[in-house]
């Protein structure tokens, strides 16, 4: 792999998010996430940021079992926050492979990154390798990750689908497996000492027909397949969460009422 200083890095990560680094920097980093496992790192970060979820975040799962046990399985979910990789996977025994931005590539934790079995993707240009890296995961029957929004939604709410998810699907006939994380776009919140409760939900497996080449009108019509589950899976969970939040404000109104009672002059 291609060596750059520190300061060479930086300067070559340029401005707007998009990594003017030469894709031979991270030939090394695809070629190890085609042809070998996660190892030890990935257990290391997921007992941790596994045990970090549960405490702080409360996280909970729902209809996990529906991940298929073995195969090749695309997970499909939106994406609220930087944390959402290690909330899909937290909850399910097999170990899950994702793209993450190729500025993320930086000593020391490149090597975390690629032990963990997480492979680059260059942001601002097609990055055909990216693709390239999945299909050899899911060739060997492992499970890959795409956001189907591409990227981390700014607002806080659900984007809008782009074609990667229904192009990898196409391409590679894998069936993808819709999920949806809520309470997770609210995480930086821990910096004012503020925990949401999060919440991750598999829906039912959709399967599409192999094409080859398939153009840009079919990934998209593909894409708004899939994210009109997640969609569907995202509001079940707001819903959810609204009633958890009136059912605790009715809780605390009758408790106020009894200790009113108890305090009132004879």
């Amino acid at each position: 792999m291609a060596r750059m200083k520190r300061s060479e890095q930086l300067a070559a990560m340029g401005s707007g998010g998009k990594d003017e680094r030469p894709k031979e920097c991270f030939d090394a980093f695809h070629e190890r996430a085609r042809t070998k496992e996660p190892d030890f790192a990935y257990e290391v970060v997921r007992v941790l940021t596994g045990l970090w979820a549960l405490t702080f975040f409360r996280a909970r799962t729902i209809s996990s079992e529906k991940v298929p046990q073995s195969g090749p399985v695309i997970l499909a979910p939106n994406h609220g926050s930087f944390m959402d990789h290690f909330f899909l996977g937290a909850f399910i025994r097999r170990k899950v492979r994702f793209m993450a931005k190729s500025q993320l590539f930086q000593p020391p934790l490149q090597f975390v990154y690629s032990h963990g079995g997480v492979f680059p993707i260059l942001r601002g240009r097609r990055d055909e390798e990216a693709f390239r890296t999945a299909h050899a995961v899911l060739a060997r029957g492992g499970i890959v990750v795409m956001y189907a929004e591409g990227g981390r939604s700014r607002t806080g709410e659900l984007g809008d689908p782009k074609p990667g998810i229904g192009r990898l699907a196409l391409e590679s006939g894998a069936p993808v497996v819709p999920a949806a994380i809520a309470g997770s776009a609210r995480v930086r919140n821990w910096k004012k000492l503020q925990f949401p409760k999060v919440t991750v939900q598999y829906g039912d497996p959709l399967r599409f027909e192999r094409v080859e080449g398939p153009t840009r009108d079919q990934q998209m019509a593909v894409a708004e397949e899939i994210f009109a589950e997640i969609r569907v899976l995202y509001s079940g969970l707001e819903t959810l969460g609204r009633k958890g939040v009136l059912q605790r404000a009715r809780e605390q109104r009758r408790l106020e009422r009894r200790g009113k009672k108890r305090t009132a002059p004879a």
